[in-house]
């Protein structure tokens, strides 16, 4: 049975917590930012977990990273 392969993409933009949670960046950082309350920015640095429905659909993108 060949490998399974894992995106690319996601595997650059999310990373797998010890206890399998999903880790992401947080949205809407990255242009429009004159539009953004100062408060939004502020809130929005670091990282985030995803939902469990999001996280599923990432899962099965990287099936190695569990």
């Amino acid at each position: 049975m060949p490998k399974m392969k894992t995106k690319s993409a996601a595997k650059k933009r999310f990373k797998m917590t010890a206890t399998g949670r999903v880790k992401a960046a947080v949205v809407g950082k990255r242009h429009g930012m004159i539009k953004r309350s100062t408060d939004f920015i502020r809130k929005a640095t670091g990282t985030m977990l995803l939902s469990d429905s999001d996280a599923k659909i990432v899962k099965k993108y990287m099936p190695y990273d569990r």
